[in-house]
This record gives structure tokens, C-alpha cells and sequence, in this order.
């Protein structure tokens, strides 16, 4: 046996299964799509966002907490950048 020979054995089997799939797909695409899997139900956020985009009032909802949150998010980020530039500002207010 020839020591080359050996590394082109997968090379030509991959390629073999490749071509053989290809004449799968294009001989029996019902059958290839019977066969392969199906995608996984859809998660729980995109149902949320389909509930958001089609709900008016889970939409109004949504927004208002999320406003809610980037406000409270922003005055947390203020007060720790107020901290940061004068730490002794709390001592001074009291």
C-alpha cells in the first residue's frame, strides 16, 4: 500500500457523500426534507416579540416598563458618576 494513498481515502469519501447528497436533494427534495430535521420551536423571546408587535396593549406595557428601566438604569450610571467625580459630595449634602 502506498503511504499517499492513505490521506486521500477521507478526501474521496467526503467527496463521495457530498455528491450523493447533492443527488438527494435534487432527485428527492420531499423525501430530504421528510428526513432531515426539523427546526426547534421558536423560543420564548420571539413569541414575545411577536406578542409585542401584534398586542397594542402588551406593546404599551412593554414600552412603559422599559422606559421605566432605562430611566431607573440612567439616574443609577448619574449617581455613580456623581460619585465618582466627588466622593465626598454625600458628606457635604448632609
Amino acid at each position: 500500500m502506498h503511504p499517499m494513498f492513505i490521506p486521500h481515502v477521507p478526501v474521496r469519501l467526503a467527496l463521495a457523500v457530498g455528491a450523493a447528497e447533492h443527488r438527494l436533494h435534487q432527485y428527492f427534495p420531499r423525501l430530504v426534507r421528510v428526513l432531515t430535521r426539523s427546526s426547534p420551536a421558536r423560543a420564548a423571546p420571539f413569541e414575545e416579540l411577536q406578542r409585542i408587535e401584534s398586542d397594542p396593549a402588551f406593546r404599551a406595557l412593554f414600552r412603559a416598563e422599559l422606559s421605566a428601566c432605562i430611566v431607573q438604569s440612567a439616574e443609577a450610571a448619574l449617581t455613580e458618576l456623581r460619585q465618582a467625580i466627588r466622593p465626598d459630595s454625600e458628606e457635604r449634602a448632609a
